[in-house]
């Protein structure tokens, strides 16, 4: 059996505590994630799989509970613990892109090494690579205003991997995209996965949760269902 790499438990998020509008969002979230596993956490707007993917991702605190990063009790982090273990462990990939208008794709997926001190050549050389992993080689020297939405999305998954994360922490990364081309970049997450990337997807659609291994649906900040755990084949 594989180990944990997320564990999750009694997680719960409350904003405004003490105030009149004080409002829980997670009422008490049990989850583990497997090295190694594909998985959707889906649910409609509002259910509370945004705030759930913010605590994951190590960009917010829970209220209540307890998390565990590839071991480590993220509670126990200061900013700056916290931050390196982001760039070190996890690969962002969001709906919006989030690429820099007036820079080309081999530079968007370059900018991580830049703030990491990574020398220009090496820093060329990975971005390259990666671009080239997810059919954008010959798009290299576009800017985005140059590139369709799911060119858009390939080249932002590129610059995830730079540090070569354990975990990609994906929001709604096909929610901009038409169909076909959601599943042309959901193929391209299948791939990394085969290669032994975690990977976590944060959708609204049951269709692209379908693809996924195993599924988590989350409703009004609680797990309702979750299909195809590790722990259902033991």
């Amino acid at each position: 059996m594989r180990k944990p790499i997320i564990e999750l438990h009694g997680i719960v998020k409350t904003y405004n505590i003490g105030m009149e509008n004080e409002l829980e969002i997670l009422h008490g979230i049990d989850l583990n994630i497997y090295e190694g596993e594909l998985v959707a956490i889906v649910g409609e707007s509002g259910s509370g799989k945004s705030t759930l993917m913010n605590i994951i991702g190590a960009l917010d605190h829970q209220t209540k509970g307890t998390y565990h990063l590839d071991g480590v009790d993220v509670n126990t982090l200061s900013k700056d613990e916290m931050s390196e273990i982001r760039n070190k462990k996890i690969g962002f990939v969001f709906q919006n892109f989030n690429l820099i208008p007036r820079m080309s794709a081999l530079s968007n997926v370059e900018l991580p090494m830049l703030y990491a001190g990574v020398p220009k050549n090496r820093r060329t050389e990975k971005a390259t690579k990666l671009l080239e992993m997810v059919g954008m080689g010959k798009r290299a020297d576009h800017d985005p205003s140059r590139l369709s939405g799911g060119q858009k999305q390939r080249v932002a998954i590129a610059r995830s991997l730079v540090n070569d994360p354990s975990i990609i922490l994906a929001d709604e990364p096909t929610g901009a995209l038409d169909k076909e081309t959601s599943y042309q970049v959901l193929d391209i997450f299948k791939e990394l996965n085969k290669e032994g990337k975690t990977i976590v997807l944060i959708t609204h659609s049951q269709e692209i949760a379908m693809e996924c291994q195993r599924r988590v649906t989350i409703l009004d900040g609680r797990i309702i269902n979750d299909t195809g755990s590790e722990s259902d084949a033991v």
